[in-house]
């Protein structure tokens, strides 16, 4: 079980594989007013950071679930060197489905709604493991400015301009599931840069160090096509936040 091969090589290097800074995670947490004890869940754990963070900051417990053996292994990595891997603890497996057999006080999934099949079947699932009381996290791109065609959404990765809402829009959905939204940190186009730019210097060193890999070519081409790609359409085009939702 893994994630496509090009998303472990070019974010190998990456501790959050989000648009969104270590000092905005930070925010987060202090937004949420987390307690010492309080746990979380994270579905599609990535690198872990913001589980081990949290429980270095905030003294937090937690479970992260990712499918990257990749990215699992440097969760717990990062648990250790930041001394919490007595509080927090990472499995290698699929999220889609995993529901806690003890309820948290937070449970999230920033970045990975595909777990669930879009926010609203990741709202549900993450809603089976809150305790009452809880607070649910969904990270998800909107349209800072909606794109003036489908071959520019395109060009933001996305199927097409239906895929997201512009920000009210994404705040209004929630409260029609029936979520009040009770906190959110944006990211910007700081945090933008720093989750895209650093692929492509992760890429150029992989492709030095593995020039005759089958994969080497595929690689090549996103080097080559990215930069201009994503100063084109994502940067100018795409927003991304962490939206923290309790149920009405």
């Amino acid at each position: 079980m893994d994630i496509p091969r090009i998303f472990n090589i070019t974010e190998s290097a990456h501790r959050i594989h989000n648009p969104i800074t270590p000092e905005k995670l930070a925010t987060l947490g202090a937004a949420l007013r987390l307690e010492s004890g309080a746990r979380v869940l994270d579905l599609g754990s990535g690198s872990g950071e913001m589980l081990c963070t949290w429980a270095c900051d905030h003294g937090v417990t937690g479970v992260g679930i990712d499918m990257s053996p990749l990215f699992t292994e440097q969760a717990k990595r990062r648990a250790v060197e930041l001394g919490v891997a007595d509080q927090v603890m990472f499995i290698h497996g699929d999220a889609a489905g995993y529901v806690s057999d003890e309820k948290t006080d937070v449970a999230a999934c920033v970045g990975a709604t595909w777990i669930g099949g879009g926010v609203v079947g990741t709202i549900e699932l993450l809603a089976r493991s809150l305790r009452p009381g809880g607070i649910i996290l969904i990270g998800e791109p909107y349209w800072r400015q909606v794109p003036p065609t489908e071959d520019v959404a395109k060009g933001c990765l996305a199927h097409s301009i239906s895929d997201f809402f512009v920000l009210p829009e994404l705040l209004s959905s929630f409260g029609h599931l029936g979520y009040d939204v009770v906190e959110m940190v944006l990211a910007d186009q700081d945090g933008w840069d720093r989750y895209e730019a650093a692929k492509w210097l992760t890429m150029r060193r992989w492709l030095e160090a593995n020039p005759d890999d089958e994969f080497a070519k595929e690689v090549r081409a996103q080097l080559t096509s990215e930069p201009e790609r994503y100063a084109a359409y994502t940067r100018e085009y795409l927003g991304w936040g962490v939206f923290a939702l309790m149920p009405r």
